[in-house]
């Protein structure tokens, strides 16, 4: 069986860091935690758990803070996670499998990263990351801000999911840097101006933010899905400034990276839904509904735009051309995903009624919700 080290760096994670080292003790050999400045408690409840606490001059870069904390590790793999992370019990139970059977000609395991959830507690966003790496290799942490792992060789895809569990965030901390470097005259790589651009967004900056993403885009040395990703945040930016053509236009422009995500259909057709061309809506939410994605993609997914929405949505354009059958149809399928979603039910209800009555009775469709 392999041996682990876990590494962290943290700052001011008094509110969370107990919950998530209290997922991990148990299945990991080892804690290594790098405190960049904390105020807090947070030093202190560490301490329940291991004495390797190490203190870190903070210098406005995540991976050199990262790369220390590496470099401190002593087992046969590492492991990273951030203070408002946690496995929660069934992943646990995968992790502990993993760590078994890992063959150690692996160089890397990667994890889903669970970041966002629906009231039901479904997956609305999720992204692939490099987690569980051969200390012996040496791997290297790249970035001041939205720092990753460069790794290589032999990477094992597992099924094991980190959750986020944010609880607060230094909402300027990222934006501060970035502008610092900006002051100091740094030429920003093409990553760069993508989360430079994401801050800005993030900060309801969306004239600057559009800038940004049009310079990222126009390097032409993006990472694809950096590239699909700036196609969807520029069409949010346009949504915010209430320029829809110009929001069209975005989601269209992420065909010329790849065939068309689920994301971005289910854009287009509530584009067109809201300028009641309804077929041409209908088209595109069910090129929605075959645009399946899987956790094989390196990429965010949002895993509501292939299952439950475009059904939804599709109950309500058959709907307003009078096709109650196959309205009702796809609101069964969104039913099977969110069975207890009131705008689901209600529309359950309304064209339960409606194919209960007398055939040719003209019925107002303004009662259904999506």
């Amino acid at each position: 069986m392999i041996s682990i080290s876990l590494c962290m760096i943290v700052k001011n994670e008094e509110d969370s860091i107990d919950r998530c080292l209290k997922s991990v003790q148990d299945i990991i050999d080892e804690i290594m935690i790098v405190d960049t400045g904390s105020t807090d408690k947070t030093k202190e409840i560490a301490l329940q758990y291991t004495d390797q606490i190490f203190d870190f001059e903070w210098m406005d870069d995540f991976a050199a803070a990262r790369n220390y904390a590496f470099r401190l590790a002593t087992k046969d793999y590492i492991f990273w996670m951030d203070a408002d992370d946690v496995l929660k019990d069934e992943d646990r139970k995968k992790f502990i499998h993993l760590k078994g059977i890992l063959d150690q000609s692996v160089d890397s395991v990667t994890m889903d990263y669970h970041l966002a959830f629906d009231e039901f507690g479904n997956v609305t966003s999720s992204v692939r990351r490099n987690r569980l790496v051969k200390r012996e290799n040496n791997f290297q942490w790249i970035g001041a801000v939205h720092e990753y792992l460069e790794v290589w060789g032999n990477i094992l895809n597992s099924d094991v999911a980190i959750t986020h569990n944010r609880l607060h965030h230094d909402s300027d901390r990222n934006l501060k840097i970035y502008e610092t470097r900006l002051l100091r005259g740094e030429e920003f790589s093409p990553r760069d101006l993508y989360y430079f651009a994401n801050e800005l967004v993030d900060h309801r900056m969306y004239e600057q933010a559009i800038c940004y993403y049009e310079k990222f885009l126009a390097t032409g040395k993006g990472w694809v899905e950096d590239n699909i990703s700036s196609c969807g945040k520029l069409a949010d930016c346009y949504h915010e400034l209430g320029n829809r053509e110009r929001e069209l236009e975005s989601s269209l422009r992420s065909f010329q990276y790849s065939s068309p995500r689920a994301e971005f259909c289910c854009r287009i057709g509530y584009h067109f839904l809201n300028h009641g061309d309804i077929r041409t809506a209908i088209f595109w939410y069910k090129l929605a509904t075959q645009r399946k994605q899987t956790g094989d993609n390196w990429g965010f997914i949002n895993p509501v735009c292939s299952t439950w929405l475009p059904h939804l949505q599709l109950c309500v354009c058959y709907d307003r051309i009078g096709e109650y059958r196959l309205a009702y149809n796809h609101n069964e399928i969104a039913r099977s995903y969110r069975p207890t979603d009131p705008r689901v039910t209600q529309n359950k209800r309304y064209l339960e009624s409606v194919l209960g009555m007398d055939e040719g009775i003209k019925v107002d469709g303004g009662d259904l919700h999506e």
